[in-house]
Protein backbone atom coordinates (compact mmCIF):
# COMPACT_ATOMS: atom_id res chain seq x y z
CA UNK A 1 0.00 0.00 0.00
CA UNK A 2 1.14 3.39 -0.63
CA UNK A 3 0.91 6.51 1.29
CA UNK A 4 -0.42 8.28 -1.90
CA UNK A 5 -3.32 5.87 -2.28
CA UNK A 6 -6.24 7.02 0.65
CA UNK A 7 -9.83 5.71 0.34
CA UNK A 8 -13.13 5.42 2.65
CA UNK A 9 -13.48 1.99 4.03
CA UNK A 10 -16.14 0.15 2.21
CA UNK A 11 -19.81 0.54 2.95
CA UNK A 12 -18.72 4.55 3.95
CA UNK A 13 -20.08 6.14 1.19
CA UNK A 14 -23.83 5.09 -0.22
CA UNK A 15 -24.95 6.26 -3.43
CA UNK A 16 -28.54 7.99 -2.57
CA UNK A 17 -31.87 6.69 -3.07
CA UNK A 18 -33.60 8.32 -6.23
CA UNK A 19 -37.32 7.87 -6.23
CA UNK A 20 -40.23 7.90 -8.70
CA UNK A 21 -37.98 7.79 -11.51
CA UNK A 22 -39.75 5.26 -13.79
CA UNK A 23 -39.63 1.44 -13.65
CA UNK A 24 -36.44 0.63 -14.19
CA UNK A 25 -34.96 2.45 -11.38
CA UNK A 26 -36.53 -0.54 -9.44
CA UNK A 27 -38.52 2.41 -7.06
CA UNK A 28 -41.04 3.58 -9.82
CA UNK A 29 -44.67 3.54 -10.02
CA UNK A 30 -45.60 4.36 -6.69
CA UNK A 31 -42.23 5.51 -5.03
CA UNK A 32 -42.11 3.42 -1.72
CA UNK A 33 -45.57 5.80 -0.65
CA UNK A 34 -47.79 2.72 -0.81
CA UNK A 35 -51.03 3.06 -2.85
CA UNK A 36 -53.87 5.99 -2.70
CA UNK A 37 -54.80 7.90 0.27
CA UNK A 38 -53.59 11.08 2.22
CA UNK A 39 -50.38 9.95 2.44
CA UNK A 40 -49.54 8.93 -1.02
CA UNK A 41 -50.30 12.29 -2.19
CA UNK A 42 -47.81 15.49 -2.75
CA UNK A 43 -48.10 17.20 0.27
CA UNK A 44 -49.63 14.83 2.16
CA UNK A 45 -49.31 15.39 5.61
CA UNK A 46 -51.02 15.65 9.00
CA UNK A 47 -50.22 17.62 11.45
CA UNK A 48 -48.97 16.90 15.24
CA UNK A 49 -51.65 14.60 17.30
CA UNK A 50 -53.80 14.19 14.04
CA UNK A 51 -56.28 10.89 14.64
CA UNK A 52 -57.57 10.63 11.04
CA UNK A 53 -60.62 13.17 11.17
CA UNK A 54 -61.55 11.87 15.17
CA UNK A 55 -61.91 14.20 17.47
CA UNK A 56 -57.84 14.18 18.89
CA UNK A 57 -57.43 13.41 22.46
CA UNK A 58 -55.49 16.94 23.14
CA UNK A 59 -59.13 18.20 22.39
CA UNK A 60 -61.28 15.36 24.04
CA UNK A 61 -59.38 16.23 27.65
CA UNK A 62 -60.78 18.89 29.33
CA UNK A 63 -59.31 21.85 30.40
CA UNK A 64 -59.60 22.55 34.16
CA UNK A 65 -57.78 24.23 36.69
CA UNK A 66 -55.63 26.93 37.28
CA UNK A 67 -51.92 26.77 37.20
CA UNK A 68 -49.66 29.30 38.33
CA UNK A 69 -46.33 28.75 36.44
CA UNK A 70 -46.29 31.85 34.40
CA UNK A 71 -46.47 33.96 37.22
CA UNK A 72 -44.28 32.39 40.13
CA UNK A 73 -41.25 34.31 41.35
CA UNK A 74 -37.70 33.02 41.38
CA UNK A 75 -35.80 33.31 44.67
CA UNK A 76 -32.31 32.57 45.39
CA UNK A 77 -32.19 30.76 49.11
CA UNK A 78 -29.25 31.74 51.24
CA UNK A 79 -28.55 30.52 55.01
CA UNK A 80 -27.06 32.72 57.74
CA UNK A 81 -24.75 29.45 58.36
CA UNK A 82 -22.79 30.01 54.76
CA UNK A 83 -22.83 33.95 55.17
CA UNK A 84 -20.79 32.89 58.19
CA UNK A 85 -18.28 31.12 57.13
CA UNK A 86 -17.59 33.05 53.68
CA UNK A 87 -17.54 36.62 54.96
CA UNK A 88 -15.48 38.87 57.92
CA UNK A 89 -16.76 41.10 60.38
CA UNK A 90 -18.23 44.22 59.40
CA UNK A 91 -19.10 43.43 55.63
CA UNK A 92 -21.91 43.91 53.64
CA UNK A 93 -23.47 41.14 52.29
CA UNK A 94 -25.72 42.20 48.82
CA UNK A 95 -26.43 40.64 45.37
CA UNK A 96 -22.98 41.78 44.23
CA UNK A 97 -21.18 40.21 46.72
CA UNK A 98 -23.25 37.31 47.13
CA UNK A 99 -22.30 36.95 43.59
CA UNK A 100 -18.53 37.48 44.11
CA UNK A 101 -18.42 34.54 47.01
CA UNK A 102 -19.98 31.82 44.57
CA UNK A 103 -23.15 31.96 46.94
CA UNK A 104 -25.51 32.93 44.29
CA UNK A 105 -25.94 32.92 40.42
CA UNK A 106 -27.68 35.29 38.15
CA UNK A 107 -29.54 38.67 39.14
CA UNK A 108 -32.44 36.79 40.52
CA UNK A 109 -33.56 38.54 43.97
CA UNK A 110 -31.72 36.88 46.84
CA UNK A 111 -34.02 35.68 50.34
CA UNK A 112 -32.10 34.82 53.52
CA UNK A 113 -32.88 32.21 55.81
CA UNK A 114 -32.35 31.97 59.35
CA UNK A 115 -30.79 28.26 59.09
CA UNK A 116 -26.90 28.13 61.21
CA UNK A 117 -25.79 30.73 63.15
CA UNK A 118 -24.15 34.21 62.71
CA UNK A 119 -21.58 35.53 65.40
CA UNK A 120 -20.27 38.56 63.02
CA UNK A 121 -22.13 42.09 62.69
CA UNK A 122 -23.05 42.12 59.13
CA UNK A 123 -25.01 44.81 57.12
CA UNK A 124 -27.68 42.90 54.95
CA UNK A 125 -28.92 44.79 51.83
CA UNK A 126 -31.17 42.33 49.99
CA UNK A 127 -34.69 41.60 48.79
CA UNK A 128 -36.02 39.42 51.55
CA UNK A 129 -35.02 38.16 55.20
CA UNK A 130 -36.73 35.54 57.33
CA UNK A 131 -38.11 36.56 60.41
CA UNK A 132 -35.92 34.01 61.78
CA UNK A 133 -32.63 35.80 60.08
CA UNK A 134 -33.17 39.27 61.13
CA UNK A 135 -34.07 38.19 64.80
CA UNK A 136 -30.30 36.60 64.75
CA UNK A 137 -28.70 39.30 62.75
CA UNK A 138 -29.89 41.92 65.08
CA UNK A 139 -28.51 39.69 68.25
CA UNK A 140 -25.15 39.15 66.96
CA UNK A 141 -25.07 43.37 66.01
CA UNK A 142 -25.91 43.19 62.22
CA UNK A 143 -28.49 45.37 60.59
CA UNK A 144 -30.84 44.65 58.21
CA UNK A 145 -32.16 46.54 54.64
CA UNK A 146 -34.37 45.30 52.49
CA UNK A 147 -34.82 46.03 48.67
CA UNK A 148 -31.12 45.49 48.09
CA UNK A 149 -31.73 42.97 45.12
CA UNK A 150 -33.67 43.16 41.88
CA UNK A 151 -37.23 42.10 42.39
CA UNK A 152 -38.97 40.46 39.34
CA UNK A 153 -40.92 42.73 37.59
CA UNK A 154 -44.76 41.99 36.90
CA UNK A 155 -45.36 41.18 33.67
CA UNK A 156 -49.04 41.85 32.64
Amino acid sequence: MHDFNLHAPEGANKKKRIVGRGQGSGRGTTAGKGNKGQKSRSGGKTYIGFEGGQMPLYRRLAQRGFSNYPFKKEVQIVNLGEIERCYGASETVNLESLIKKGLVKGTAPVKVLGNGDITKNLTFAVSLVSAAAKEKIEKAGGSVSLGGGKMPEKQE
